[in-house]
């Protein structure tokens, strides 16, 4: 039997499997909610970097753009499989070493679920924002449940109205998410078309009225700060290319998000055809958002000055922190001011105000769903896979990984809990880019190893030469910039991403008993090509040895 028809047997105990019901626009729609991650960080990255911001979007997405290609490739390889690029991926990786498999998907997961808690809690802020005043009480009271403080400064987990209000918007996107593939297509049709249309007109309006100054884009160094607080041009010395590597770090998060595109296709209509379309389409997309938008909103709101200075006690300990305008604003660094921002970009009135930050609402709730499509899909088939644990694999009479989503939403319920999303989302990228390094790695790997596959598309060899290369650049930057966002942040990321290592020696050696799934074991050609798994020999090694060494050496010449 051939490995896609063994694949097309086998279904999860409880129910079928995943279904063929769109084509690759219906991705493409799905996809379309990657372009409103901007929203996420475009703030934390200028209040970080300084008047650079601008390029260190525009240079990562076109990184994000190169990448894509190699994600193509391997994902026309198993037409079969559902879940992302970390599942094609992990096929390449698993003969060289039963955990490396399995910890691409986990990174994987890790990177794309906190979208759900991350989108949901600014969604609820923005929409408190529309009907409370700042001050208002309901924007005020919060009941701490835990004090992190030991794991970032001012860090907690708490119950406030924007926890509550945002664990609604999970459950909306949920439901929707609830009746398969086919009908969230069709609603991120129309949530893409009104979600989108902000964006864009928040990134040509500007360009058009001649908002966007040429001043509040230069000059071109990285952000510093004299005695007083006072905003200054650093320079590009070792801690300015620091806050560089930071930026491009956490941009990463946001920019290379539409390789999501290639998570349905098991759901394809043509998946040989399909495949490619999708992630072309929303790489295009994709760089038109995340190169205007963030020209425009630097453009217009310069990054700031200082307007009230610190007030330190007498033992030198800051007890009011700096207020600054523009980007640096502490609104604006964490998210929360972002919305209405943009929407006095458009000079509309009131009235317009409103609905920008309604429909800027709508693009989170965008993302949210494109989230929770991708990222449950990466559980369900990583459980069909053998990775992590067996109820993950059913799914519902709509087709739709049930189990996977309850999963997905009750971990995000926690994550919507937290104090800071911008360090949620930094602990996310470091997974993020763990498993990007693993997957573009191997694109070369497969073409060793599985010389004669078809390929629908094949990438041309330098790409994935440069694809190989970014893989190791993005290591560099891990290593360098991500405790920019907080000290424990490069520490605490490689231990969340170590947590897949109980989880699969459970459901390998205990629930399975050291074998894996029959379908898995077809994915793997043991049976269909004996002896042809592993004619890398020692080169994934030494890929894995000289990452190490990438991030180590880093780390060690980053200034903070």
């Amino acid at each position: 039997m051939s490995i896609a028809a063994t694949n097309e047997a086998v279904a999860a105990p409880e129910a079928g499997s995943l279904q063929r019901k769109i084509s690759w626009t219906g991705a493409f729609w799905i996809a379309s909610g990657v372009p409103a991650l901007v929203l996420f960080s475009i703030g934390a990255i200028g209040a970080t970097v300084g008047a650079p911001a601008w390029f260190v979007w525009i240079l990562s997405i076109v990184f994000g753009f190169i990448q894509a290609f190699s994600y193509a490739e391997i994902a026309g390889l198993f037409p079969h499989k559902s879940g992302g690029a970390s599942v094609y991926g992990a096929i390449a990786w698993v003969r060289y070493g039963k955990l490396l498999a399995p910890f691409s998907v986990w990174c994987n997961w890790l990177a794309w679920s906190p979208v759900l808690s991350i989108g949901s809690g600014l969604a609820a802020g923005y929409v408190l924002s529309i009907l409370f005043a700042p001050d208002a009480a309901i924007n005020t009271w919060q009941l701490t449940l835990v004090d992190l403080g030991w794991l970032k400064a001012g860090l907690a987990l708490r119950i406030n109205a924007t926890f509550v209000l945002g664990a609604v918007l999970l459950l909306v996107a949920f439901a929707i998410q609830h009746r398969g593939i086919s009908q969230t297509a069709k609603v991120q049709v129309i949530l893409g078309v009104v979600a989108l249309l902000p964006l864009i007109l928040i990134g040509l309006v500007p360009l058009f009225t001649g908002d966007v100054l040429a001043a509040n884009l230069g000059p071109f160094a990285p952000l510093a700060k004299d005695e007083a607080g006072k905003v200054i041009a650093g320079e590009w010395n070792m801690a300015g290319l620091t806050l560089m590597a930071g930026g491009l770090f956490i941009a990463a998060w946001s920019t290379y998000g539409f390789e999501t595109a290639v998570c349905y296709t098991r759901e394809f209509r043509d998946p040989k055809t399909d495949t490619f379309k999708a992630i072309l389409y929303s790489g295009l997309l994709c760089i038109f958002v995340f190169t205007i938008v963030p020209i425009s909103f630097q453009g217009v709101l310069g990054l700031g000055q200082l307007v009230t200075p610190a007030v330190v006690d007498a033992s030198g300990t800051v007890t009011t922190p700096a207020v600054y305008s523009g980007i640096l604003s502490a609104d604006i660094y964490s998210g929360m001011g972002v919305a209405s921002a943009m929407a006095d970009m458009i000079k509309g009135g009131p009235i317009v105000h409103t609905v920008i930050v309604v429909m800027l609402i709508l693009a989170l709730m965008l993302a949210i769903i494109t989230s929770m499509a991708g990222s449950s899909r990466t559980l369900y088939q990583a459980s069909v896979d053998g990775w992590l644990p067996k109820y993950l694999s059913h799914v519902n009479e709509n087709g739709a990984p049930t189990r996977a989503m309850w999963t997905d939403l009750g971990f995000n319920l926690i994550l919507l809990m937290m104090s800071d999303y911008v360090f949620i989302l930094a602990i996310s990228n470091v997974c993020y880019i763990l498993f990007n390094f693993l997957n573009l790695n191997s694109a070369w790997m497969h073409r060793i190893d599985r010389p004669a596959w078809d390929r629908p598309f094949k990438a041309p060899m330098w790409l994935i030469g440069m694809g190989t290369v970014l893989a190791y650049v993005n290591l560099f930057l891990l290593g360098m910039g991500a405790d920019i966002w907080g000290a424990g942040t490069l520490v605490t990321g490689l231990i969340v991403s170590a947590a897949i290592i109980p989880v699969f020696l459970f459901r390998h050696y205990v629930t399975d008993k050291g074998q894996f799934p029959a379908a898995m074991m077809e994915d793997m050609h043991l049976k269909a090509e004996p002896g042809a798994g592993t004619r890398a020999g020692m080169l994934p090694y030494l890929a894995l040895v000289l990452g190490a060494v990438v991030i180590i050496v880093a780390r060690s010449i980053a200034v903070y």
